[in-house]
């Protein structure tokens, strides 16, 4: 009988051309092989499902999900050689507002250190995400987050996690895996998904406390986590950019590994805007030089705003301006205008907002995070009554730069897609996903399928890296 595997392997005939997305005819090649060898059954299937934006009932998930006794050294006892039992009880929570902010940002900020610190994943962000009703189970994200718990209740470690009915908002493309399984008449739906919705920002997803059972609660939580899908009964478990170091201890623990690409600007120990251009081939420096002269010629006025100075008035406009983005075509408006207004009450000084102006009226804004050594640029928008050549380049790009430089921040990450803001100095850099499959044959079939994605991915960075905006020798 043929399998998954065989059938995948038809599909290689072509490689894709589309970075980081499954293949279009990877599900179809699937779909036609389970349609055909499911011609007996009864049901019905669509081959192209991905999903609803709707509630989803958390089934049979096990609110408490045990205790654990950890074995550890303890360094005062080193030199007597005795190994301590501690006890580590793991639950399931339904909202992040059960476990408290001051908890919750000390796994993040332990997990990284402060030079890291990443503030998507902290309780302000995700918990904004919650109470104004963009990521709860009505559309499709049912807050099912993790916490370890010391035997005095401490916390010791958090993973943000959702039970998904769709793969909408998650920026690692799983589509075609999810038409593949319905193709067989194999449900794909609900499924596990740690990652901050909604914002493809790389950052550790298992959240620890830095403390000597470090390395045992996170073994003990991917354990877990493992256990947890295949007990509910659910096709799988998506661990999307986790860092580096957290992609190669998931393969360690069973997990198959997908990379992908962003485009990310570093600082050079820059002090100002035309040293960067310096280090910047003459073509595309002049384009910049440009781009920017644009702005002036237009009566555009820049300004860049941080936490008091940002007003309810400029989160209105800012959130009219999202919605002229998402609202074009494959737009989607994953975000309300009070979430807008919550983050940016509980994230204060770590919100930098980009506005251009045009006389006395705000015209575009790019909303940018402030993490320990990383300004992440997301959103952008402007007013739909006007083009403003460049502009976009100038708030989303330029700003950011000029602003890494003066908080004397190492990297400017721009977000997800686009080839075009290489000439503008940002480069190609990988970006990492784990998969965890119950089912035996389709992780086989999508191991194979990762295997030659990664190869693919790789060759491409190195072509767009070595033909570069920079000067030889400046990487």
């Amino acid at each position: 009988m043929a399998t998954a595997a065989v059938a995948v392997s038809y599909c290689y005939c072509k490689p894709s051309p589309f970075l980081g997305q499954f293949p279009s005819h990877f599900g179809k090649c699937l779909s036609s092989f389970g349609q055909a060898e499911n011609a007996g059954k009864a049901s019905k299937t669509s081959a192209i499902f991905w999903g609803a934006k709707k509630s989803v009932e958390p089934k049979g998930l096990d609110l408490s999900l045990g205790d654990f006794t950890i074995t550890v050294s303890e360094p005062e006892r080193a030199s007597e050689e005795q190994r301590v039992s501690k006890k580590v009880s793991l639950s399931l929570i339904s909202s992040i507002s059960e476990v408290s902010a001051d908890a919750w940002d000390a796994c993040n900020l332990d997990s990284t250190g402060a030079e890291k610190y990443n503030p998507f994943l902290s309780h302000g962000f995700l918990s904004s995400l919650e109470e104004t009703g963009c990521a709860v189970k009505e559309t499709g994200w049912v807050p099912s987050h993790i916490v370890a718990k010391d035997a005095d209740g401490g916390v010791l470690g958090v993973v943000p996690l959702y039970l998904k009915s769709h793969s909408y908002g998650e920026f690692v493309f799983d589509h075609s895996w999810a038409d593949a399984y319905y193709g067989f008449g194999t449900r794909y739906y609900p499924k596990f998904q740690s990652c901050v919705p909604f914002t493809p920002v790389t950052g550790p997803r298992i959240l620890i406390r830095n403390t000597s059972l470090r390395d045992q609660v996170f073994d003990v939580i991917v354990s877990t986590l493992k256990d947890l899908t295949t007990k509910s009964q659910l096709s799988s478990l998506h661990i999307t950019f986790p860092t580096e170091k957290e992609w190669h201890r998931f393969k360690e623990n069973g997990f198959l590994q997908r990379i992908g690409m962003q485009y990310h600007w570093k600082n050079r120990n820059y002090k100002n805007f035309d040293e960067f251009l310096m280090d910047m081939k003459q073509s595309k420096r002049k384009n910049i030089r440009q781009e920017r002269k644009k702005i002036s010629t237009q009566n555009l006025t820049m300004k860049r705003l941080r936490g008091y100075e940002i007003k309810a008035s400029h989160w209105d406009s800012f959130y009219t301006f999202y919605r002229n983005t998402t609202d074009n075509k494959w737009g989607t408006p994953y975000l309300t205008r009070d979430f807008f207004h919550t983050m940016g009450s509980k994230m204060g000084d770590q919100v930098l907002l980009v506005i251009a102006e045009q006389g006395d009226e705000i015209v575009a804004g790019a909303l940018n995070l402030i993490g320990g050594d990383t300004l992440f640029g997301r959103l952008w928008g402007c007013d739909p009554k006007v083009y403003y050549p460049g502009l976009h380049f100038e708030a989303c790009y330029y700003q950011a730069m000029e602003a890494a430089i003066e908080l004397n921040l190492s990297t400017v990450e721009a977000g997800a897609q686009g080839e075009h803001k290489i000439q503008r100095g940002y480069l190609p850099v990988p970006t990492y996903s784990c998969h965890y499959l119950t089912d035996e044959s389709f992780r086989k079939a999508i191991q194979q399928f990762l295997v030659r994605e990664s190869s693919q991915v790789e060759l491409v960075m190195k072509l767009l890296r070595d033909d570069g905006p920079f000067k030889d020798g400046i990487e």
